[in-house]
């Protein structure tokens, strides 16, 4: 009986490992990319970040504040013809609502389909109806939440998990402040406490599923004088000490899944 359980664990094992997602690859090798963004696949790892989330191309997935449309270049064509695509955010007669706009606007072939979802916190959440999504991603955006107060972030996450069918996955990527140093009140650095992050988004209801490291790296010590926007992609200090910044790298980064019950 032990050795059939250990050939079955090792045959899905094996299985798992060998199914890859096609699709995802095409998706973040597509042409209509913008070099810039591409430029930054080895330090952020979309491929290994989604897959680590669970994505699958019939879900349906909302991207919180989307912005510039970093993610929405891969998630667009992915979730095109099986799944859907929420890019849940600003207005478009807000800045970073007309951005994101103006990025669905290049190229109708890949973004045509996608949906537009409100997400204006404090005030605005008509991100998507109630037990309707499969999975919601934010990338490097709740250290921006936090000077909302405790209160107002729990309305957020909470306006969040209430759009997730049960079971659905909430992914989460930020800068890793480590527990060794304090974290304001307002996460003016842009680094937040992993231990904080987890806390707050299951006292709003979720289950973590789950840590990956792939989005870590050790040489950054959050210790920086304009914070995160010291490193790389910004550069805040411009030529002051650039070379030093350019050789930590994008910033350390938790990489959190969670599950609604």
């Amino acid at each position: 009986m032990k050795r059939m359980i250990l050939a079955a664990m090792l045959a899905m094992s094996v299985c798992g490992v060998a199914q890859a997602d096609d699709a995802l690859k095409a998706a973040i090798a597509g042409s209509h990319r913008a070099p810039a963004n591409v430029a930054r696949d080895a330090a952020r790892h979309p491929y290994e970040t989604l897959r680590f989330f669970g994505i699958a191309p019939t879900m349906t997935v909302v991207e919180l504040s989307p912005q510039g449309g970093w993610y929405t270049e891969i998630l667009a064509p992915y979730l095109r013809d099986k799944g859907v695509l929420i890019g849940a955010g600003s207005p478009p007669d807000k800045r970073y609502g007309k951005v994101f706009m103006d990025k669905l606007n290049t190229n109708a072939a890949v973004y045509d389909k996608v949906r537009i979802g409100l997400f204006e916190p404090p005030t605005s959440y008509a991100i998507a109806p109630a037990n309707s999504v499969d999975m919601v991603l934010t990338f490097r955006n709740l250290h921006n939440w936090i000077s909302l107060g405790d209160e107002q972030m729990q309305a957020l996450l909470k306006n969040v998990h209430a759009t997730l069918k049960p079971g659905g996955v909430f992914g989460l990527v930020d800068h890793r402040l480590p527990a060794s140093m304090a974290q304001d009140a307002k996460a003016s650095s842009g680094y937040v406490h992993e231990a904080w992050v987890i806390a707050q988004v299951e006292k709003a209801g979720f289950k973590l599923a789950g840590k990956s490291e792939v989005n870590a790296n050790r040489k950054d010590t959050a210790n920086h004088p304009k914070g995160v926007w010291s490193l790389p992609p910004v550069l805040a200090m411009k030529d002051e000490n650039r070379a030093a910044f350019m050789a930590i790298g994008e910033s350390d980064r938790m990489t959190l899944k969670f599950v609604k019950p």
